[in-house]
């Protein structure tokens, strides 16, 4: 009967890291060889405690160290279970578009629909843009052809319109309060140019 290959991997590597270990000690790595053949695990818990072993010496010699993430929070944990999670990111991290089932790729436009609104110069435009979303959502949901469901709610028009006209209206006075601060930051300027110079020490 031949060997698990994974398990052929693994004792190499595990070998390996050991004749590593001993020539970093100034031993002779095959007196190593032959200490780690009679110590060769051969049960099930005995592969666990070699296996934990080698992980708690790596540790200890700190290759876990400085890895990418290390101390920050792990990303998506919503606490809902989602089992495409990793299509979903991938799509997101790279901004894939067109790709994937619609049920992620309806996901994923339904996260930046608002954004694609505000570019949008018309209430025509922003309507034909929902009704557009909405005739999509529920063709996906219609088609029986495997794969994850769509949960992608519909948007009512009304409301995105309302929204679009509200997020509209403050850009445009966030823009029109800039333009007065930058006028009298420049009429100031102006006038104190124009004032004597020992009018303005004073």
């Amino acid at each position: 009967m031949s060997e698990d290959p994974q398990r052929a991997a693994s004792q190499y590597r595990l070998d390996r890291l050991a004749r590593d270990e001993a020539i970093a000690r100034g031993e002779d790595p095959d007196d190593t060889d032959q200490a780690t053949e009679r110590a060769r695990p051969s049960t099930e818990a005995e592969r666990a405690a070699f296996v934990e072993t080698a992980i708690q010496q790596a540790i200890r010699r700190g290759e876990f160290d400085d890895l990418p993430g290390a101390g920050k929070p792990l990303e998506g944990l919503t606490g809902q279970h989602d089992p495409d999670w990793w299509i979903r990111r991938k799509i997101e991290r790279e901004q894939l578009s067109g790709l994937g089932p619609p049920a992620l790729t309806l996901r994923v436009e339904n996260t930046q629909l608002e954004a694609r609104l505000d570019g949008m110069h018309r209430e025509s435009e922003v309507r034909e843009a929902v009704e557009d979303f909405n005739r999509r959502v529920i063709e996906a949901r219609r088609q029986l052809l495997g794969g994850p469901p769509v949960v992608t709610p519909t948007r009512d028009a009304d409301d995105e319109i309302r929204a679009w006209r509200e997020r509209r209206d403050a850009r445009q006075r966030q823009a029109s309060e800039e333009r007065r601060r930058h006028e009298h930051e420049r009429e100031h300027a102006q006038r104190a140019s124009r004032t004597p110079w020992w009018r303005r020490r004073g």
